[in-house]
């Protein structure tokens, strides 16, 4: 691992790391920011998974979570959204949905993704036994979050891995990627044809499947412009409502897809993890 930015932030440090992994077969950025109790011991951890187009500079720079992480005494990791380099394949038609800055947090197995676009083992396995390893975090005490297709990314690791997260909340989240466009086109060229494959990374589809019954917290604007064609979080009302899944929307009148949108309400979801990863 390697530091290439550091810089003192309430207290705490927000820095940017580099390391070469085994899951993508390229070298990866991710932003950590330590909070000013990591001194004293180990802190609780929180990752938020960004969206298209995004890295892990998005929610670093726009989100304004460094204030409340030190308040609560919280680490935040942020992930790169997908593999990058010039020989990572990207999508043939130059399209931002897919391909480069846009691996969906999946495990592809169609070519060529199939080589780099790692993204589920990425975040799942391999990042975490790094942050756990390098930084003072407390890893029984984990929590994830995220925005659009972070937030899908947030919800299906969340409900498939119960024991490593204990809380899972999301903004404007695709909460349904087998019945999107957005999700169509990821799904089908990472994973190919296989429904079934497409439905282990779907929220809709998992809550409906009885996974953990983690409680879940959206945020959603009003105003967003993906709302009615690729985010449908009436789906996963409909999903929880169905199954007794708990589940707290709020619908935020007049709100959009940015980081004005993220950062208006980002502290009420660092308390909702703070809360749940209290100890």
């Amino acid at each position: 691992m390697e530091k290439i930015a550091s810089n003192k932030s309430f207290g705490g440090v927000q820095g940017v790391y580099t390391h070469a992994s085994s899951s993508t077969k390229t070298e990866m950025t991710f932003a950590v920011y330590e909070p000013p109790q990591a001194k004293d011991g180990p802190v609780p951890v929180l990752w938020f998974l960004s969206g298209l187009t995004c890295s892990h500079e998005n929610a670093m720079v726009k989100a304004g979570m460094q204030e409340h992480a030190a308040k609560l005494g919280m680490m935040v990791v942020l992930p790169d959204t997908s593999p990058r380099g010039d020989d990572v394949p990207d999508d043939p038609d130059g399209s931002y949905d897919f391909g480069l800055g846009a691996g969906f947090y999946v495990n592809a197995t169609q070519a060529p993704f199939a080589k780099n676009y790692q993204m589920y083992s990425y975040i799942v396995d391999e990042l975490p036994e790094l942050i756990g390893h390098e930084f003072n975090a407390d890893m029984s005490r984990q929590g994830i979050s995220g925005h659009s297709m972070g937030g899908h990314g947030a919800l299906t690791i969340g409900l498939k891995n119960p024991s490593i997260y204990q809380s899972i909340s999301a903004f404007s989240p695709i909460v349904s990627p087998m019945n999107c466009p957005w999700g169509q086109k990821a799904l089908g060229g990472y994973l190919g044809d296989d429904k079934a494959a497409w439905a282990e990374h779907d929220a809709c589809a998992l809550v409906e499947q009885g996974y953990a019954k983690t409680p879940l917290f959206v945020d959603q604007g009003t105003g967003d412009d993906f709302l009615e064609k690729e985010l449908k979080t009436h789906l996963l009302q409909e999903a929880c409502a169905k199954t007794d899944h708990p589940l707290t929307v709020r619908m935020q009148e007049g709100y959009d897809h940015s980081y004005f949108f993220i950062s208006t309400f980002m502290s009420d979801h660092m308390a909702w993890h703070a809360k749940a990863l209290k100890g």
